[in-house]
């Protein structure tokens, strides 16, 4: 999965680096991420390994050949929904570390280049999210010429399926993310949030 790696059925829940049990601290707390984790992320692979039982074309392809195979067939949107999610959610968990982390210079360099500052990425960035009605994603994604961009989706989808688009950051604003923590106060929830971002793995994630 991501750029380096590529999940084969069976699909599984991703190991986290970090117990369940302990949250990621100061954002997340233990119980948001046993139901987000446990629970909803979980809930997306059993009916993907399900879709994937009764499919041979499904179960002998990669995560990310389903999503891209799926994702204009609307025949195959459950398959595309919970495909996707599982996607979304693997990468959600690798952009989080408790306590976060330091933005390593060379993504320092790329975010000043294309919006100004990192304080000017996080307020759009912010803005981005709050506004993405309804249920969905805010990336932070690299264009094929190198820029990096902010694009909001919608429900399950992912920047995989736009040619050019690599994702290298990701905020869940479905409700599910931080109605626990944060009841419907999504404002909070995203002012919070770089306080728990891995820049490291976001770095990684850089052509």
């Amino acid at each position: 999965m991501f750029r380096r790696a590529i999940i084969r059925i069976q699909h599984s829940l991703p190991k986290l680096p970090y117990p369940v049990e302990q949250g990621i601290p100061p954002v997340i707390s233990a119980k948001q991420l046993d139901l987000h984790y446990n629970k909803h992320h979980n809930a997306y692979v059993t009916k993907l390994n399900g879709f994937c039982a009764a499919d041979a074309k499904l179960k002998s392809s990669s995560l990310e050949e389903i999503i891209k195979a799926t994702a204009n067939d609307a025949s195959k949107k459950p398959v595309f929904n919970n495909a996707a999610q599982h996607f979304n959610h693997s990468f959600y968990w690798s952009c989080l570390k408790p306590n976060g982390s330091a933005v390593p210079t060379k993504l320092e360099n790329a975010l000043k280049a294309s919006f100004g500052s990192v304080a000017d990425f996080k307020t759009k960035f912010e803005a981005s999210a709050l506004g993405n009605f309804g249920s969905g994603w805010t990336w932070l994604v690299q264009k094929q010429d190198g820029k990096l961009d902010i694009v909001n989706t919608s429900n399950a989808g992912v920047p995989i399926t736009e040619p050019g688009l690599t994702p290298l950051l990701t905020c869940d604003v479905w409700e599910h993310a931080y109605y626990v923590d944060f009841l419907n106060r999504r404002d909070s929830y995203l002012q919070s949030f770089w306080t728990i971002v891995n820049w490291d793995f976001v770095a990684s994630q850089l052509k």
